[in-house]
């Protein structure tokens, strides 16, 4: 399940006045859900067993399938992270002592469906593996685009000087641009990431 999670993106989810990230995967032999506050990372993995288990305590009336339950879970948690979350179902958050517990209610078969998300802190090489290392290969590959648009940027700047040595003139004078100015353009970019960060 967890190597299924890794291919899952993360999604932005609000409950109540807090913004999370939140991804999840879903089988029918249980799931794993991970959820960050950027501050803090909690998940919680559930087999089959667990989730009947607690199906079966927190809907008394419901008698299903744990492989149509996990379904139904699937059917509301989804669309949640994709930004349409389903009119008729309630997700709130709540901060326990040990962690963080996501409870939601819904309907199914006509009847109330309830259930709560018991997530823990995750350990430090799961936080690693799905938050930190994407985030620097990202920020790697990010880096290396900058410098391949900032050379490729330079030359076209030298092609139009050379163009204009040879006397070319513009025919439509807006369409005249400044050239690059590398050091300008990444003091410009430093300012604009320290104060949206602030």
């Amino acid at each position: 399940l967890e190597s299924s999670l890794l291919t899952q993106p993360w999604a932005s989810v609000c409950f109540g006045k807090s913004i999370f990230l939140a991804k999840v995967c879903f089988r029918d032999t249980g799931y794993i859900l991970l959820i960050s506050d950027l501050s803090s990372v909690w998940y919680e993995s559930a087999d089959a067993e667990a989730v009947g288990q607690r199906s079966k305590e927190l809907n008394k009336r419901l008698t299903v399938h744990v492989s149509s339950f996990l379904h139904r879970l699937c059917n509301l948690m989804c669309p949640l992270l994709a930004g349409q979350p389903d009119a008729a179902t309630s997700f709130s958050c709540h901060h326990t002592a040990g962690g963080l517990r996501l409870h939601v209610k819904s309907e199914l078969s006509g009847l109330p469906f309830y259930w709560d998300f018991h997530c823990c802190p995750a350990p430090v090489e799961m936080v690693s593996r799905h938050l930190v290392q994407p985030l620097i290969r990202m920020s790697l590959a990010l880096q290396y685009q900058v410098q391949e648009l900032t050379s490729l940027l330079l030359q076209k700047d030298a092609e139009i000087e050379d163009y204009r040595e040879s006397g070319a003139a513009l025919s439509r004078d807006r369409l005249r641009t400044e050239p690059f100015q590398e050091k300008m353009f990444q003091q410009n970019f430093m300012a604009e990431v320290r104060s949206s960060a602030s």
